[in-house]
């Protein structure tokens, strides 16, 4: 293929262009790193060999050079807040809020993280006003992510149910898991006020946003139980079997003591022990070894206990079988089998654990939100790290 004429004529402009652009490009870089304070640099070189002390006094050096760096206020400010230092984060970001010679996203953006501060320091008050003054501008869905924490941490369930409604993509499951369990709290304070009716209109509103919400199942069981009306209880405890029955552990007592109240304690027996054979759970079997213990005897206990160890072997229920054991064995057997429950409790002690599925956080207590990273149903009644002793 020939090549034009023209092309060869190009190649060398092309080139000359290309270097004068570079030069260009190196002169400015080099008259704006001049024109920077020398502490900032010096900060920034800090910042890279992980000394954020030193890092924050050559920003703060650079700051009072060059107060028109809004850029470097905006990290200083953010360095104090992760340090802990949240009064000098708040003076920082409200001086920047009070300046009249910043455009209005940077005044937005200063308010945001005031807001932050504030938050960070536990002025929810202060917090949840800056964060409302941010409703409707360009920073709506940082404000509503900020008022939906403030209304957790306050527990003011209505307003954070107003505040869901509002956030960009609310329809996702995580949204109707929150929402559900807000107004299961709502319904929680209502039946323990004695208000029942409106009770059952926040368990019928949670299971409205998530038809899955054991909790409410769970609530509704009690408000009826509350009412003496137990067979109607009972289809409510029952039905958290189609909703998730990893929770089922948690309406056994309940079951119970309603088949109790309606004098039909075999046949809630009998339901707890279906419900163990389908889905295996440490917390069922615990409730069926005490009411095996209490009503039939340590040996039917003993037996319960044994059958359910050789389908899944567990420390935990290796220590249950040496509790029946104790009751059941010579009394010149018992000391040794004493000594190795003693041992086997010892371990069993520190591995029956609940675990958030989304941050890991271990609890002795089942909680419905994680008290480590705040997300809801993320504990199942689960114990886990248990030693398994399959061979």
């Amino acid at each position: 293929m020939e090549i034009e004429l023209w092309w060869l004529l190009a190649l060398p402009l092309f080139f000359a262009l290309g270097w004068l652009a570079a030069r260009i490009d190196i002169r400015q870089v080099v008259q704006e790193s001049r024109a920077l304070p020398r502490s900032y640099l010096s900060g920034l070189n800090f910042l890279l060999n992980e000394q954020p002390d030193k890092a924050i006094d050559s920003f703060v050096e650079a700051v009072r050079i060059d107060p028109q760096t809004i850029e470097l206020h905006f990290a200083l400010g953010s360095l104090f807040r992760r340090r802990g230092e949240t009064d000098r984060a708040i003076r920082i970001h409200q001086l920047l809020v009070d300046r009249e010679d910043i455009t209005e996203e940077q005044r937005l953006q200063a308010l945001g993280e005031l807001g932050q501060d504030f938050l960070k320091a536990g002025l929810l008050d202060r917090a949840e006003e800056v964060f409302v003054r941010l409703r409707g501008t360009r920073a709506d869905a940082l404000a509503l992510r900020y008022l939906l924490e403030i209304y957790q941490q306050e527990k003011d369930w209505a307003k954070a149910i107003e505040v869901a409604d509002a956030l960009p993509g609310h329809e996702s499951l995580m949204w109707r898991a929150e929402v559900a369990n807000f107004h299961c709290e709502l319904a929680s304070a209502a039946l323990a006020n004695s208000k029942p009716d409106e009770a059952e209109r926040h368990v019928e509103a949670a299971l409205a946003v998530n038809p899955r919400c054991v909790r409410a199942s769970l609530i509704r069981g009690d408000i009826c139980a509350a009412q003496g009306r137990d067979e109607d209880a009972l289809t409510a405890w029952k039905r958290i079997e189609n909703q998730d029955p990893v929770y089922l552990a948690l309406a056994a007592e309940r079951i119970m003591d309603a088949y109790g109240r309606l004098g039909r304690l075999e046949e809630g027996h009998q339901l707890l022990r279906a419900w163990l054979d389908s889905h295996a759970s440490l917390d069922l079997l615990d409730e069926l070894f005490h009411w095996e213990m209490d009503k039939q005897g340590p040996q039917a206990a003993y037996d319960l206990v044994r059958e359910e160890l050789r389908r899944n072997p567990t420390l935990l229920g290796l220590d249950k079988l040496l509790e029946a054991a104790l009751l059941t064995v010579p009394s010149e057997q018992r000391g040794d089998v004493e000594l190795i429950k003693q041992l086997i409790h010892g371990h069993t002690r520190k591995v029956a654990r609940y675990r958030c599925d989304a941050c890991g956080f271990k609890a002795r207590q089942f909680h419905w939100r994680c008290p480590a990273c705040g997300g809801w149903e993320t504990y199942p009644p689960r114990r886990t790290e248990e030693f398994d002793l399959t061979p």
